[in-house]
């Protein structure tokens, strides 16, 4: 698949089932991820695998984030949440923990781990594998990113699930390409 057909024909994939991704594709993955824009050189990004008994592991963090946030969680709303990570083989957390840079703004830092987590997207597509990025809540949660390892200053830019998309996957409808505005030195509206 070129690159133009990966970024027109990349969606969603709701439903995703073994087999997740070999290393070897995790490999080229991760290679595509580390040529996103990255001003100053920074690779403000950091990548981290959760798969296999890891995800259940992962979901009980999950599930005791939700309950320290809100102690009236019901035990149905504990297991959605402890089951959350069994949605797909495999799990890549994009993070990024902005670091002090003459000249790099903090939001350059976090616009580059995205752009990381889109090429994530793309190459996983040009090799056949589904995914969906998610963030919620637990994204954005004190508890989820000590867990794993990372400080309380990161953010967690996505939670991407990676796997094969589900046999009965429809595609879905492609939306027509956004209009570009041109601009001639007069105000644009709104």
């Amino acid at each position: 698949m070129d690159a133009l057909e990966a970024l027109c024909t990349r969606t969603s994939i709701g439903a995703l089932v073994e087999p997740g991704p070999t290393d070897a594709q995790l490999d080229a993955i991760l290679r595509a991820a580390s040529r996103a824009p990255d001003h100053g050189r920074m690779r403000p990004w950091r990548f981290l695998l959760i798969r296999g008994e890891a995800r259940e592991r992962f979901g009980e963090v999950l599930a005791e984030a939700l309950r320290r946030a809100d102690s009236s969680a019901t035990d149905a709303l504990l297991e959605r949440e402890r089951r959350k990570p069994l949605r797909a083989p495999a799990i890549l957390v994009v993070a990024v923990t902005p670091q002090p840079r003459p000249g790099v703004p903090e939001i350059e830092q976090i616009l580059a781990g995205g752009a990381a987590a889109q090429n994530v997207l793309l190459a996983a597509h040009a090799q056949g594998l589904g995914t969906m990025w998610r963030t919620g809540e637990r994204a954005y949660d004190d508890h989820v990113k000590q867990a794993l390892g990372l400080p309380t200053t990161a953010a967690i830019i996505g939670f991407i699930y990676l796997g094969t998309p589900a046999p009965d996957t429809r595609p879905k409808p492609v939306e027509p390409p956004a209009a570009a505005i041109e601009w001639t030195g007069a105000p644009a509206g709104p």
